[in-house]
């Protein structure tokens, strides 16, 4: 018998919102992805780093959407990757 590991979850979770970023900047949708990723770039962030940081922003984002029982806010996920590389609080951290 497999027995679970959260480390699997939390693997595959990172790999999702990686690929979902990926597919957001090859889509050109939102914008915010693909200026965002330009935008790091020429300050000199590598790619891969902009990427997950992008990752943690989506995590961020969904996080709060579940934590709230709303729908997903389009607007805020953008105006947080447009605050890149300044990563959103969490409000449940210490301070």
């Amino acid at each position: 018998m497999h027995e679970h590991d959260d480390n699997d979850d939390e693997a595959f979770a990172e790999t999702a919102l990686l690929q979902a970023i990926e597919n957001q900047i090859e889509a050109g949708e939102p914008s915010a992805a693909l200026a965002t990723l330009n935008k790091l770039t020429l300050v000199g962030y590598e790619r891969e780093d902009i990427v997950q940081m992008m990752a943690l922003v989506l995590a961020h984002e969904v996080k709060r959407m579940l934590a709230a029982d709303r729908p997903f806010d389009s607007a805020a996920y953008e105006q947080a990757l447009r605050a890149l590389p300044e990563l959103p609080e969490d409000p449940q951290a210490p301070a």
